[in-house]
């Protein structure tokens, strides 16, 4: 994997980060990589997130799920970081296991999903740390009830994530129910490369190992400088460019198997870094797709963007056949991942052309080892991130508030959060 920073120096923009001002920023990258390695040494809550390539068992995740044989479906029940890095790497691997995630509470949703599946051959995983949040709760006892239904033994089919206590704990001790432990000191938002986000993929049939060794790689090349690590190099250039007035980061991988990756890495960098008044609110696009959407706003809207540009290296393609139609004669004999290619580049150009600075993330492969790099890579640059710019970055007091309000309305307890969604203003047009 690697980060090529050369539109962010020669952009015409005057948001762009000189080579000078880099050098500068790489003595704030030093000391803030030493608090990064004293926190991983001292197992410090968030900072063990970035020991997980070495910390995580594969074999014991195997062994949690070995009892479920030739599965048609896994069905996640999670929210969150519960779901969404598990989601990143089954999205992006084939499998000829279906990988499902409940992650919200859309009733019409729901139905339609527990419908289509056959429950008698299909796992269940329920992720949450505490065991009592209330979306992940809702959804698995109406998969339960669904499951008794259709005449199968739910507990034959469901395993469960979640901490050393709480209602999931105690149900998965009821029931002797397989069970996996959520790590402590490891956010949800962070936790792609534990037990929450490799048990999907395992029963998909997916190499975890390999997962954690492309992460590793990556953990391998933290170091004092940005300009010897991909991770660090892509954190400070988003910090300077967001201390530039660049507030926005337009995520936009070249590869669909890579769209739900852009999702997860929307909530890594929203709910770690908004904090304060500060922070980079990250956009989701997709190319080639977003070109005709959403890149007239990159290039001729506010200059407040970033754009990063995600691509593998390497892949399966397709030729495009010959035609004798007018104008099209110079697609015939090249491929689709030629043409991809080409709208990558063109897209760079253009935006640096209009002085919008952009960064090139490549990988060599969309497989487990290229995911594995680009997650804990994405990681680091989070937190180190977070250390430039004096946030906490692994708390989320606003999420809090809201988790508060929705329990109070549901009659969970005395919330002042609750009294607050009454007291709404409203300007009612119809």
């Amino acid at each position: 994997m690697q980060v090529d920073l050369g539109n962010v120096l020669d952009t015409a923009s005057a948001h762009g980060v000189s080579r000078e001002a880099l050098d500068r920023l790489d003595g704030r990258v030093a000391a803030a990589h030493d608090r990064i390695e004293r926190g991983r040494e001292a197992g410090e809550h968030g900072y063990e997130s970035l020991n997980l390539p070495n910390s995580t068992d594969p074999a014991a995740i195997r062994d949690a799920v070995s009892r479920f044989d030739d599965p048609s479906a896994v069905v996640t029940v999670g929210i969150g970081g519960s779901a969404l890095g598990a989601a990143t790497l089954t999205d992006a691997l084939e499998s000829d296991v279906d990988a499902y995630y409940l992650d919200n509470v859309d009733p019409e949703a729901v139905e339609r999903l527990l419908d289509s599946l056959d429950l008698a051959s299909t796992v269940v995983n329920v992720v949450s740390r505490s065991g009592t949040t209330a979306e992940t709760l809702a959804n698995f006892l109406v998969v339960r009830e669904a499951m008794a239904d259709a005449g199968v033994d739910w507990a034959d089919r469901t395993f469960v994530t979640t901490g050393e206590e709480g209602n999931l704990r105690d149900l998965a001790d009821q029931h002797d129910l397989p069970s996996l432990p959520v790590p402590d000191g490891v956010p949800g938002r962070f936790s792609v490369l534990s037990t929450v986000g490799l048990a999907a993929a395992a029963l998909c049939g997916h190499d975890i190992e390999a997962v954690l060794e492309g992460a590793a790689a990556q953990e391998a090349r933290l170091s004092d400088s940005l300009f010897d690590s991909p991770a660090y190099a892509y954190g400070a250039v988003s910090y300077a460019l967001a201390e530039r007035g660049l507030r926005q980061n337009a995520m936009m991988p070249y590869a669909e198997s890579l769209e739900t990756f852009s999702e997860w890495f929307a909530q890594l960098w929203a709910e770690s870094l908004g904090k304060d008044g500060l922070g980079q609110t990250p956009l989701r696009a997709l190319g080639a797709t977003d070109q005709h959407s959403q890149l007239q706003l990159y290039r001729a809207g506010p200059r407040d963007k970033l754009v990063t540009l995600v691509r593998a290296t390497e892949r399966e393609d397709v030729a495009i056949p010959e035609t004798d139609l007018d104008g099209l004669a110079y697609l015939g004999g090249s491929s689709l991942g030629e043409l991809l290619d080409a709208e990558f580049e063109a897209t760079e150009a253009s935006l640096a052309a209009a002085g919008c600075p952009n960064v090139r993330i490549e990988l060599d492969r969309v497989d487990e080892y290229g995911l594995g790099e680009l997650l804990y890579a994405m990681e680091a640059a989070c937190v180190l991130y977070g250390e430039l710019a004096s946030v906490d970055t692994f708390i989320q007091p606003a999420v809090e508030w809201g988790k508060r309000a929705a329990r109070g309305l549901l009659g969970g307890g005395d919330f002042e959060e609750a009294e607050a969604v009454e007291e709404k203003s409203r300007l009612v047009v119809e």
